[in-house]
């Protein structure tokens, strides 16, 4: 059995991708009861703050996505609480879930990041569609990604190549928030690089490579098992391999981030990695990419799982 008392998995919530947060949470739960983890997973809900007054548990590990589990807002309920919790402190959610803040972070540090333009949907609506368009192209060229300056699991996303389809991807991007992050679409090799910290500092897991059968790693390649080839480790020379790991590492820390995170590039041809986004917040199911990735360094999910609850209740405070 372990000593961690009386662990708790939150998962669900109300988000969009809250059919993925269940997933994770169970699969996250389950590979801690194997190793003798006392654990309750629960929704994160109205009661959830009576609960965790009525009967606190020790610590908490959550595995919600998008809004509420990644931007801040139930890390700081954890905090308010008291209650140590798995994960990155609410000012480093916030700033890291927001695209555009958190691109502005990593070039400031010497990353590279696609050339890029924030548009809100009021802006779109106002100043005339047309002309905003025209503009974004004739700055950026084709192709384009377009994508909600706030939310995961490439929900909203858009891969444009035709100018003509420019303007239903951004209707589809703003039917998932306020405000559009249009990027200009590197070409090359997708990698995701999974960074841990169980107490000793940021250490990258092996990248893994992702090669959709569709060509886009959209929401349906992401968790429809055969959908999508992943090789880990990514097919990758040694010095690009090292290039990724460390701007993995180096975005882990820039954005103050705690635990875990995963960080997402394109390799172009020339080997330069470019950052796309990082997640404070992986995805758990079986065939997200923090999980292969633990795999492929000889890891059990388990424990993993239970030394980074080790390392939260080690903490001073939440």
């Amino acid at each position: 059995m372990s000593d961690l008392g009386h662990v708790l998995v939150l998962a669900g919530g109300l988000s969009h991708e809250r059919d993925v947060s269940l997933r994770s949470g169970r699969r996250v739960a389950e590979a801690l009861r194997e190793i003798g983890v006392d654990v309750t997973q629960r929704d994160a809900d109205a009661d959830l703050l009576a609960t965790l007054a009525a009967d606190p548990p020790d610590v908490v590990f959550p595995l919600l996505h998008g809004t509420q589990g990644e931007d801040g807002a139930i890390q700081e309920v954890l905090t308010l609480a008291g209650i140590p919790y798995v994960g990155s402190p609410p000012g480093a959610c916030r700033q890291t879930f927001d695209k555009p803040v958190a691109k502005a972070l990593v070039e400031k540090a010497g990353l590279a990041t696609p050339p890029s333009a924030v548009l809100s949907q009021s802006t779109f609506r106002e100043l005339g569609a047309a002309a905003l368009l025209d503009a974004i192209v004739t700055k950026l060229g084709l192709p384009l990604v377009v994508k909600p300056a706030r939310g995961g699991s490439s929900l909203g996303t858009s891969v444009v190549t035709d100018v003509a389809v420019l303007p239903s991807a951004m209707v589809e991007c703003f039917a998932y928030g306020e405000a559009a992050l249009i990027e200009h679409m590197i070409e090359g090799v997708e990698i995701a690089v999974s960074v841990v910290d169980t107490g000793d500092g940021p250490v990258a897991l092996p990248p893994v490579e992702i090669v959709a059968e569709s060509g886009t790693y959209d929401y349906h390649a992401r968790y429809t098992a055969g959908a999508t080839e992943y090789f880990v480790p990514a097919r990758l020379s040694t010095d690009v391999a090292a290039m990724v790991a460390q701007a993995a590492v180096t975005s882990h820390r820039v954005l103050g981030l705690r635990d875990l995170s995963r960080t997402d590039m394109i390799v172009d041809g020339t080997g330069r990695p470019w950052l796309l986004d990082v997640n404070v917040a992986p995805g758990m199911t079986e065939t997200s990419l923090l999980p292969q990735a633990v795999q492929a360094a000889g890891i059990g999910l388990g424990e993993l799982a239970r030394d980074l609850l080790v390392a939260a209740t080690r903490r001073p405070g939440p």
